[in-house]
């Protein structure tokens, strides 16, 4: 008889032990696809939003810039850099943008923000969180306009409203300080109170206009692309397409360097829990295996005197560790699969217990908590349970194969 087959028989001689160590291993990798899952999804979402706040997945700036940033560095063939990023297959889009800082003043009060002039002809909702949050108002149209969006709580501190006239002060590309009046057209709100409370957006022109910029200046090129795993991938692309030493190209985890310790120190404990898992699902099926060998020991006695080889036994009890693994795997596929569905559809709303303004280093985290497994993830998670199955049946396959048949053919 094949070993594969006698394996198989052995699975059964022992139903309930099989069907609770099958059921373990389903469950493991029911355990382990739901916290993958929840882990992909949260990072790509975290990401993803990070990237249409401003800076997107891929930066384009003067070099030094995200060391020192300072309105007097600048790129200045910003559109002819944006059209040769575009045609880089895996771009969605790229914005060109000047970020700085600015005192923000209305009659009453003053406060420290952040601007951005953007081209409100390019950036519209889709594409642009901030006119996407808008909640009073509506958007500036003009390029060179004095219109403004600001956050909600930014209005709430200097007591301004739609139609009321903001002040910024700022510093030109000579170093002298400017001042320039812009009227509120809109009002947004994100739901992170420290975006909400410092940011404007500003028409780019009008902006280039106050630093004294010329009519393709900026001091970025946001680039946002299909995929934010392959983010470091296209940097390299796009930083090899522009071939500008003048410029650097650097992407979401150089630029936001706080939300990308975040995402490392949550995968190192997502990999912690993995790890512990994995060691449970070995724990039991050792046993299985352990508990079957040993029970078996007058068996393999009789095989080994008939003329078995200890390898022909070791490799039957590794089998046995195969069904086992296919088996867990099969079940695992079973019971996961209407249970991602339904976080995938659905998911789980957590806005109880965390509240709406949930966030980390500046970008909104969304309490609906649903799952999304990336193939390379799902490919880790099969090969890593089947894997650790095959390991767990190595030492019992050892003391098979090591059972002395004289002395075995004495045990009752």
């Amino acid at each position: 008889m094949k070993i594969y087959k006698m394996a198989w028989r052995n699975l059964w001689r022992r139903k309930r032990r099989t069907y609770i160590t099958t059921l373990s291993i389903g469950f493991g990798v029911l355990l382990s696809a739901t916290f993958t899952g929840m882990a992909d999804d949260s990072y790509t979402k975290m990401i993803d939003t990070s990237a249409v706040m401003g800076l997107g997945h891929v930066t384009v700036e003067p070099r030094g810039y995200n060391e020192t940033p300072a309105l007097d560095k600048r790129i200045f063939n910003t559109y002819q850099v944006k059209d040769t990023i575009l045609r880089i297959p895996g771009v969605k889009y790229a914005n060109v943008r000047i970020m700085g800082q600015a005192m923000l003043a209305s009659a009453n009060k003053s406060i420290g923000g952040v601007f951005i002039g953007i081209d409100p002809g390019v950036e519209t909702g889709e594409y642009n969180l901030f006119i996407r949050s808008i909640i009073e108002g509506q958007p500036f149209t003009d390029t060179d306009s004095r219109g403004s969006i600001v956050g909600n709580k930014v209005a709430e501190k200097l007591g301004i409203g739609i139609n009321k006239k903001l002040v910024y002060t700022t510093t030109d590309v000579n170093g002298e300080i400017i001042s320039e009046m812009a009227r509120v057209t809109g009002i947004f709100e994100t739901g992170v109170s420290e975006v909400d409370g410092s940011m404007i957006l500003l028409p780019i022109d009008r902006v280039r206009a106050t630093l004294s910029y010329g009519s393709a200046d900026a001091t970025l090129i946001s680039v946002v692309i299909e995929d934010q795993r392959r983010a470091s991938k296209m940097r390299n692309i796009i930083n090899s397409a522009i071939g500008d030493p003048e410029t650097e190209v650097l992407s979401w985890k150089e630029t936001q360097s706080e939300l990308a310790s975040i995402i490392s120190l949550d995968k190192a404990g997502n990999r912690i829990i993995q790890i512990l898992l994995g060691l449970l699902i070995a724990a039991g099926i050792l046993n299985t295996l352990l508990m079957s060998v040993m029970e078996r020991t007058r068996e393999f006695g009789v095989m080994m005197a008939v003329g078995m080889s200890p390898f022909t036994l070791f490799r039957l009890v590794i089998m046995e560790s195969v069904w086992f693994g296919l088996l867990g795997l099969i079940l695992g596929v079973i019971i996961t699969s209407p249970w991602y569905a339904f976080l995938y559809y659905h998911g789980i709303d957590f806005s109880g217990m965390v509240g709406d303004d949930y966030s980390a280093s500046g970008v909104l985290i969304d309490p609906l908590m649903k799952i999304r497994l990336f193939k390379e993830s799902v490919v880790a998670i099969m090969a890593g349970v089947f894997t650790l199955t095959i390991l767990s049946g190595i030492y019992p396959a050892w003391r098979a194969g090591m059972v002395p048949p004289v002395e075995s053919l004495k045990t009752i």
